[in-house]
């Protein structure tokens, strides 16, 4: 990381690696934590699991930028990192239930707050001009890890109920991770960060309407991660017949799409296009795919492979474009606002069960797809009746 290039580019290659290394950290473990988790608890609890780290999630968010406004984003950025070395290491070595929950639901808390200090470096590095291009090449950096995350859980896996193997990995990334930042960032330059409490932070968000359209669309697209992350492969293992190998494959395909299209439309949406129409086509894709899965039951691997994939073509063009609406209209500065945004990932952990069970109460696991899809398909709205940015 020492090559001669201007400071701001410098520091923009080493956010993407380390965007990069964070994902290899979260991803490895993310589709396998639900039938981790099973081993010890049953799947409604399972759910709960996941709600309560949401909220811890979210509380979190609102605590963690007071913290970078107090000691900067380095301290923040190293402190939690160590913090989450130790809570990884205890879920490779626990064996109690209890023990076990408590450590996963506040793992999910601080792995989000990492990801918001990253966004924080990133943010500051940004020029105003090339926003959709640098959120690109980061999402780019980071989608690679999403493709290649799958294949290495299921190699780790090995078809049998080893999940644990997989927080190894994860606990491994971590330490290049904090080597990376220690290296390049203990001089880092916080902006002055506004600090709103919490209800002047809502009123905030709700004077512009667009940003209120961008948090709904943000959190339909994240219920749908939620959903898809926690559901769909227990869905696949158990009811559909697919071995973890094949499901690795499946979702290693799924993903391709993140990797392919996001830095071309990033670029586009800078140059040519605003983001509201490739928004609303992702929204479009990603909704009429999913529901089409309902009709899907065979245990083809050709088949959800193709299915999947569709449903990502949608979500990585709508993510892209959320991404780079959002970042071309808030200031490195906003930090309570930043966190606003990033609250709908993990309240979409509390709304992903809960659609589920309202769902299971009328219909089939099979036809939770239809429901989900129509979700996607809600995005429509905030997609279409936004300002554009060109």
């Amino acid at each position: 990381m020492q090559h001669r290039l201007p400071t701001r580019t410098h520091a923009l290659y080493t956010i993407a690696i380390l965007g990069f290394i964070y994902t290899i950290h979260v991803a490895v473990p993310i589709y396998s934590n639900s039938s981790f988790l099973s081993l010890f608890v049953n799947e409604q609890t399972v759910g709960l699991i996941y709600m309560l780290g949401a909220a811890v999630s979210i509380l979190g968010f609102l605590i963690v930028p007071v913290l970078i406004r107090h000691v900067g984003n380095y301290t923040t950025a190293i402190l939690l990192i160590c913090i989450q070395i130790a809570l990884m290491f205890g879920l490779v070595v626990s064996d109690t239930a209890s023990t076990i929950a408590f450590l996963f639901i506040m793992q999910s808390a601080i792995v989000a707050l990492i990801a918001l200090s990253l966004d924080v470096f990133l943010q500051v590095n940004t020029d105003e001009q090339k926003v959709g291009t640098v959120r690109a090449i980061y999402m780019t950096s980071i989608n690679f890890s999403w493709v290649l995350a799958p294949l290495i859980a299921s190699m780790i896996i090995n078809g049998t109920d080893n999940y644990r193997n997989t927080y190894v990995i994860a606990l491994a990334m971590l330490f290049p991770l904090l080597y990376l930042i220690h290296r390049n960032f203990p001089k880092f330059k916080d902006p002055h960060y506004s600090h709103p409490s919490p209800w002047q932070l809502i009123k905030l968000i709700f004077s512009k309407k667009d940003w209120v359209k961008i948090f709904v669309a943000n959190s339909i697209l994240q219920v749908f991660y939620a959903w898809m992350v926690v559901y769909c492969p227990i869905y696949l293992h158990q009811t559909i017949g697919l071995s973890w190998e094949e499901i690795g494959i499946v979702f290693t395909v799924m993903l391709i799409p993140f990797a392919l299209i996001q830095y071309p439309l990033g670029k586009i949406a800078d140059t040519k296009y605003g983001e509201k129409e490739i928004m609303a086509i992702g929204f479009g894709i990603m909704g009429v795919a999913t529901i089409a899965l309902s009709f899907l039951t065979v245990p083809s691997v050709v088949m959800w492979s193709v299915g999947l994939f569709a449903t990502r073509v949608g979500a990585a063009a709508a993510e892209i474009m959320l991404e780079t609406y959002f970042f071309k209209t808030v200031s490195s500065r906003d930090t309570a606002v930043l966190g606003g945004f990033r609250i709908t990932r993990p309240l979409s952990y509390i709304i992903a069960p809960l659609i589920t069970g309202a769902g299971l109460y009328f219909t089939t696991h099979q036809f939770l797809f239809v429901i989900i899809g129509v979700v996607c398909l809600l995005g429509l709205w905030p997609a279409l009746t936004i300002r554009d940015t060109r």
